[in-house]
Formats: structure tokens, sequence, C-alpha cells
């Protein structure tokens, strides 16, 4: 958007009596986006438009979550008759048919054993829920020195305050203090110098996975309670897992009697040619946190599924009593269940869980045609999400990839960047002329910058 359309947005928003300065936006640069915002209007199928009819090309599922694409109608028609029929219940002791419903769904899609479902409100409060349900299980069977939470370096978990302890991202964690006590962190997975241009799993770094041993010798396995991955870590810059990571993580985890939680905010719902990372990966976390496209992203909700056995362990004592004291106002919210049902029935219909299976080889070869551009240090991808890593400008990091994003804002395509990496996770429903625009942008956008 030019610095014309700009201030005619923000001219014609002051004469309707409105300002932007109210709004403090999240995780935005705020004053050089009130500068010359960014302005989306409406949304249908692989696009956006601006408020002017401008179209953008959604590159990146809005927020790693629309996976089946906007304004899709079983979605819009279930959450219109839903509030029109009951806009709220009260999730405390008491329940509505659409939160069993929807639960129900969800353990069906997911591996074997995991078929208990929490619901929350978004992906911070699934992992919140996640940690809080592993420290109370290892107590209720009466081993509660296990406290300790071990998360990985350059993990993204959420914002609230465990999620970002047991995170790895350091700009989400400087800011807010000491953070919560006993948590550590194992090794990243990121490796350039052995793994850059990786086409899916990279080759080398399944023994970095032995880091956990190193923890366990330093902490005590009695004194840990889980550990929390992604499956591919996102928000850091799409980092794929090794070959055989994963399955090793497990194997120590099960060796000393630690849980394992896989965060699948955004690897869940098709995002890696599977239903979930676990299917891809073949490998079964004890917990699993999921968001963003448990309803398309149309209503926040979240959700933690976990083993069967970590249920039943808190299902002990009088039947009265509350076994597990957690839980939030708008857990099960009935427009974000009616959501969810709608959201499954469209991926079932349209088979998009496993769709970026059948799109990855053409995903994967337009975007590691872009390893020769000026800058372009490293490419990694698996299903239908692709990182690609740019050398920062000296002295302003960052800069270089935001410099592409808002040169591809302004040819129609939106992109996400986290650092110096351009990421992209587009709507399952592309198709091969939409990869093709998406990757010719964000080329033009890279020599533009070099």
């Amino acid at each position: 958007m030019d610095q014309a359309t700009s201030a005619a947005l923000l001219a014609a928003h002051a004469d309707t009596g409105g300002s932007m300065d109210a709004h403090w936006m999240p995780f935005t640069a705020n004053r050089q986006f009130k500068k010359a915002p960014r302005l989306l209007a409406k949304a249908s199928g692989m696009h956006y438009w601006t408020p002017e009819g401008r179209q953008i090309l959604d590159g990146v599922a809005g927020l790693w979550c629309v996976n089946a694409g906007h304004g899709r109608p079983k979605i819009v028609q279930a959450i219109q008759e839903q509030a029109a029929e009951m806009d709220y219940a009260p999730p405390f002791n008491m329940g509505h048919p659409k939160g069993f419903e929807l639960a129900d769904a969800v353990s069906k899609l997911t591996p074997d054993g995991l078929n208990r479902v929490f619901f929350t409100n978004s992906g911070s409060e699934a992992v919140e829920t996640a940690l809080k349900i592993a420290l109370a299980y290892h107590r209720t069977r009466g081993e509660a020195s296990r406290t300790r939470l071990i998360g990985r370096e350059r993990g993204y978990h959420g914002v609230n305050f465990g999620g970002i302890s047991v995170g790895g991202m350091v700009a989400n964690r400087k800011m807010f203090g000491t953070m919560i006590a006993g948590v550590d962190h194992i090794r990243h997975t990121h490796d350039p110098a052995k793994n850059a241009f990786s086409r899916g799993q990279p080759a080398h770094g399944a023994e970095l996975a032995d880091d956990l041993e190193r923890l366990v010798a330093l902490h005590d396995a009695s004194t840990i309670a889980a550990v929390i991955v992604e499956p591919v870590a996102g928000s850091t810059g799409v980092l794929v897992p090794p070959q055989g990571y994963l399955q090793r993580l497990r194997d120590i985890c099960d060796k000393h009697g630690i849980l394992l939680i896989f965060d699948e905010v955004i690897t869940g719902f098709g995002r890696t040619g599977n239903p979930f990372a676990a299917h891809t990966f073949g490998v079964t976390p004890d917990l699993m946190t999921v968001a963003k496209g448990i309803t398309n992203g149309c209503v926040p909700m979240g959700a933690v599924i976990a083993k069967q056995g970590i249920h039943d362990a808190f299902m002990n004592g009088p039947e009265h009593v509350i076994e597990l004291f957690h839980g939030y106002t708008y857990s099960a919210h009935p427009l974000a269940c009616a959501a969810g049902l709608g959201t499954l029935a469209t991926y079932a219909d349209e088979g998009l869980l496993t769709r970026a299976s059948q799109m990855e080889a053409t995903f994967a070869d337009a975007v590691h045609g872009l390893r020769d551009l000026p800058n372009v240090i490293d490419i990694r991808n698996i299903g239908l999400v692709g990182g690609i890593e740019l050398a920062p400008i000296a002295g302003e990091p960052g800069k270089r990839a935001f410099n592409v994003f808002l040169d591809c804002w302004d040819k129609g395509v939106l992109i996400r960047t986290t650092g110096d990496t351009i990421a992209l996770s587009p709507p399952l429903i592309i198709e091969p002329q939409h990869i093709e625009q998406i990757v010719s942008t964000v080329a033009g956008a890279i020599r533009r910058a070099a």
C-alpha cells in the first residue's frame, strides 16, 4: 500500500470519528504500521481484499490457522445457526451436546490412545493446560517430586508465563523477568552446516535428542515431569525435525518416566500431510496441544488431547468432587464447537487433512527454486509449510525479511516473517497457480531486497 492510499484510509477513518491510537496491536511494530496501515476487509477462498478492493493472496493461512481457506459455507452456517440457537452455556458442572460431539470427532482423528479432549480458547491456553495436567498427573500417582518442565531452545509455546518459560525464543522472554521456576531447555535442532537446503526431514541430528539425557543427569529423572516440543518448530522459522529425532526423544522419555508433550498448534489438522504431525513422524506423545486449525481460525478455540491413562489417573476419590481444578469460562464455547464441527466436516468432504501430502512435491520444488537468489542461506520444507532464511543486514537483524514482507504485500501476496526467515503456510486448498504466484512474488521481493 502506498503512502497516498494509507493517508486516504486514515482520513476516511478519521472522518467517521475513528482513530488508530487506541488499539495497541499484538506482535506488531505499532508506529510503523500506523504510518502505513495494512488493512484487510474481506476474505474468501485463497484471498483477502483490502478496504479499497485490492486482492491479496493468502500465503500463510491467516496466521497458520485458516487451513480450509476463507469463508467456507459449512463453517459459516454452523456458526450462524448456533448463535441463533444458543449463544453461551456454562462449562463448569454443565455441558451442551456440541461439546461432546466435537470432542468425539477430534478423538477419532488423533493417534491411537490419545482420546480425552480438554477444551481451551487458544494455543497458549492449551499449553498452560497441558503443563498443569502433566504436573498434576505425577502428583496423583504419588510422584509429587516431578515438578520440572523441559522445553527446547527456539521453541514457541504461546505467550502465557508457562508457555514463554518452556519456550526458547529470546525476544518473547527477555522483557518478562525470571519466568516460572523449575524449567530447563534442550538444544534446538537447527544445523545449517550439515542440513542446509534439506527437503523434508534433515538427515543429520537425531543425536540432538540425547541432550535430554544431559538434563536427566543434571536434575535426576525423579524431578522431571514433562518435555514439550513442537514436532516442527514453526514460529522460530520452520525447523523440521531430523530423521529419527522425535523417536529418540520418545524413547528417552519412556526410559525415565517423563511425559512427552507435542505442541501441534501449528502442525495439527493437515499441515504436514496427515491429520497431525504425530502421524507424519510416527511418534505418539502423551499429551498433544492443538488450536488454530481446529476451527479454521473462525472462532477462538484450543484443546489438549490426553492419553486415556493420564485422564483415568484423575478419576479417583468421591464422584461429586472435581478431579482437576482447572478450566476457562469459555471452554467448549458453543460457537467454537459449532465452528469446529463445521471445520472437520469441510476437511472430511474435501480430503484436506491429507492434501498437503499431494501438494508437497510441487510446493517443495517451487520453494527450493529460490536457493540461488541473493542472500538466501537456507530453505526448509515439509507438507505445506516452508521457510526461506535470509542473511541478515549487518546491524539490523530482521530488516531484510521485513522488507520482503512489505514488498510482497504491495504486490498482492501475504507472507509471514520471523527474524530473517520468510515463513509460508498457505491454506490446504492451494492450487499450483497459487504456489507459482506466491513463490514468484517472494522471488522478486528477495531480489529487490538484496
